[in-house]
């Protein structure tokens, strides 16, 4: 089968989007910087986000569904909030349609226009502040944990698919407590809930960490993060989860009678990952044959694929070798497959499951049944072996295991070889150029700092590591005291 990717090392960018279409994750769409996210990439979503959802409810959360559309004078409530997405909202003016009387086609109605606009919600925190108005009168309604699966709009004027799309699927959780320790406690549990995620069912190592304050979320007076490097030696900020103070309770006044009588605002978080982690899965483990796929999440663990010959005896024993094998993974809770399509060649379909990053590869060929064997191929490390049949189901179960581990420790090498403290200058710049990846070094502390490296190196920070060692030092730009490194990188 001919190559159908790039090269990661000639051209990165195109290598990613090469993956994310030839593989059936995601297609361009007819909407300018929105995307069709195609069947095995919605598979894939799914098996994410049944995942967080149970890790949500199983942290005390519960569902629930608000409206599309936010009165625009909700966002207007928030300063910080109002001015951090007011660039990226998209309006609705007016109610309907009609046929334009000179025979152009449909025009909008010039007589139905909205007394007030609607924004299409590029985040939830308005509306669902507005509601809890409603919902929490006393310290008997607290705390309030309540999540949303839903899709957001944010204009964007350069997209790519799933890592960032003009709409793009979601969950945010929106809490509210009693006090101010409680919600910082949420903030963090929050955060350890994604990290799990991404380390447990994405293989994926991140770092945890403290947003600068010019990166932290409009509205919120904390913003916390996990950080992921890709192959390229680019971060990707893959989840956050912001402690909110009372900011919007008091936009919102959203207050709540204490043991005491006494009325306060309440105390808020919230936190969301998206369909972008998607894109870090692609970014964090595939190589140049496609997409390789962390067996917790997988939406095809194994696939069986049959080697036929017209033999009718031998073609009844395979199906049969087949129809066990299924059966016995089946209750093991594996999604496996048998290709037993006789229109496609067995050579087309390894490579057509090798790119779509199915984990684990069984071929039953009537020569090696005889011989009481198979073939298993698993697709991170590409090694081949022949395991006797009475032991077929047992290993293929265990080899999934193996991958999970290895992925996670081959991106977690990956990641440990690309971090590099720095103490100048010259060497920061010299191996954001050279060796690109995660850069400890020392900062002074200040946004104008920060911006300034931005603008000379197109790098940011990060994030200020959780339980980060304390170290005096000197900013690699001013050369002003700092007492502890934080972390650089340039980023998606």
């Amino acid at each position: 089968m001919a190559k159908i990717l790039t090269n990661r090392k000639d051209d990165y960018a195109q290598w990613y989007n090469d993956i994310v279409l030839k593989s059936g994750l995601a297609d361009y769409s007819a909407v300018k910087g929105c995307m069709v996210i195609k069947p095995h990439g919605y598979a894939l979503w799914e098996n994410m986000r049944d995942q967080l959802d149970k890790m949500f409810k199983e942290t005390g959360h519960q569902n629930a569904y608000f409206p599309l559309l936010i009165p625009k004078s909700f966002l207007s409530k928030e300063a910080a909030h109002v001015e951090g997405f007011a660039k990226e909202c998209a309006v609705v003016t007016h109610y309907r349609l009609k046929n334009d009387p000179n025979g152009n086609g449909i025009i909008v109605d010039p007589d139905a226009k909205l007394e007030e606009e609607l924004i299409i919600r590029p985040t939830s925190e308005t509306i669902i502040w507005n509601t809890y108005k409603d919902w929490i009168q006393s310290y008997r309604d607290l705390p309030l944990l309540i999540n949303q699966w839903a899709n957001v709009v944010r204009w964007e004027m350069r997209t790519r698919l799933f890592l960032r799309t003009t709409e793009f699927l979601w969950q945010e959780g929106h809490t509210a407590h009693a006090t101010r320790e409680e919600a910082i406690e949420e903030t963090k549990k929050m955060l350890e809930v994604y990290a799990t995620f991404a380390e447990e069912y994405m293989a994926m190592p991140v770092v945890r960490g403290v947003k600068t304050a010019n990166e932290r979320f409009a509205g919120a007076e904390d913003t916390y993060c996990i950080e992921a490097l890709m192959q390229d030696g680019k971060a990707l900020q893959a989840g956050t989860s912001h402690f909110l103070g009372q900011n919007f309770a008091k936009a919102f006044d959203v207050k709540f009678q204490d043991r005491n009588n006494n009325y306060d605002y309440v105390w808020a978080t919230s936190w969301g990952v998206s369909t972008r982690l998607v894109g870090a899965l692609v970014m964090a483990h595939s190589d140049d044959e496609g997409l390789i796929l962390p067996p917790k999440i997988a939406p095809l663990q194994v696939v069986i694929i049959p080697i036929f010959n017209k033999d009718p005896q031998a073609v009844a024993k395979i199906n049969s070798i087949a129809s066990d094998l299924m059966a016995t993974l089946k209750q093991h809770n594996v999604r496996v497959k048998f290709d037993n399509d006789d229109n496609t060649r067995p050579g087309f379909k390894f490579a057509e499951y090798e790119l779509k990053g199915v984990p684990v590869r069984i071929t039953l060929g009537a020569r090696d049944i005889e011989n009481g064997i198979a073939e298993v191929a698993r697709r991170d490390t590409k090694a081949k072996e022949n395991i006797t049949l009475d032991n077929l189901a047992s290993h293929a179960i265990q080899l999934l295991d193996d991958i999970q581990k290895n992925m996670y420790q081959t991106a977690l090498n990956f990641r440990n070889g690309n971090t590099r403290k720095v103490d100048s200058w010259e060497e920061f710049e010299k191996v954001l150029d050279e060796n690109p990846g995660f850069v400890s070094a020392h900062w002074d502390g200040t946004g104008e700092t920060e911006e300034k490296i931005k603008e000379l190196t197109k790098a940011t920070i990060r994030c200020i590591p959780i339980n980060n060692e304390k170290e005096e030092g000197k900013c690699i730009l001013t050369g002003k005291l700092s007492k502890e490194r934080v972390l650089f990188a340039r980023a998606y």
